[in-house]
């Protein structure tokens, strides 16, 4: 078991900082405390396996808005057992209603700016959406002008055979009647066929 005390300088006051820490020991066996001082700064005493606690700095040791850790010094020490789980000190109630206050305001703006950049992934889908909708109407017409050509080439086909038909038909039958006139010709030669 291991133990240090750090502090984190920066943007780390009414900021939800302290949630954050608190909420980093969740996964990890750690006890201790985080506290705001009268300095701006946040003093976090942790005790745990030496793993643990450097994969707890490395999750605290942020810059991630709204917080802002500029500094972080940590200061090794032998556990001492004191502590039975991590907490969170907290000041008097108008410090942390201010800064409960502070909070709630970065997290509207945040949610205001997801709602903003929400709201323009929209409209470019909607963009998006519109030009795919006129591509498809352009291959519909396209589509619509290449059933009119089939239908003509059919007509044109159809008729075609039609006409062949008609000629084969006048063909065979001028061909029939020289056959007759041929077999006559030759029954009054005297030539049976």
């Amino acid at each position: 078991m291991k133990r240090f005390a750090a502090t984190a300088r920066g943007r780390v006051q009414r900021v939800g900082y302290r949630e954050h820490v608190y909420n980093e020991t969740f996964e990890r066996n750690i006890s201790g405390y985080v506290k705001n001082l009268d300095t701006g700064e946040v003093e976090i005493v942790a005790e745990g396996s030496e793993e643990d606690l450097r994969g707890f700095i490395n999750e605290i040791n942020i810059i991630r808005r709204p917080i802002a850790v500029k500094s972080f010094t940590v200061r090794w020490e032998e556990a001492t057992g004191e502590y039975a789980d991590f907490e969170i000190v907290r000041g008097d109630i108008q410090e942390e209603t201010f800064e409960w206050l502070g909070y709630a305001g970065n997290v509207l703006h945040s949610m205001d700016m997801k709602l903003d950049q929400s709201l323009q992934v929209g409209k470019e889908t909607l963009q998006v959406g519109k030009e795919t909708l006129q591509v498809g109407k352009e291959t519909l017409q396209v589509g619509k002008e290449t059933l009119q050509t089939a239908r003509e080439t059919k007509e044109e086909i159809v008729g075609l055979r039609s006409d062949t038909r008609k000629h084969l038909d006048d063909e065979f039958a001028e061909i029939r009647k020289e056959l007759v006139s041929i077999k006559d010709a030759l029954a009054r030669a005297g030539i049976q066929v």
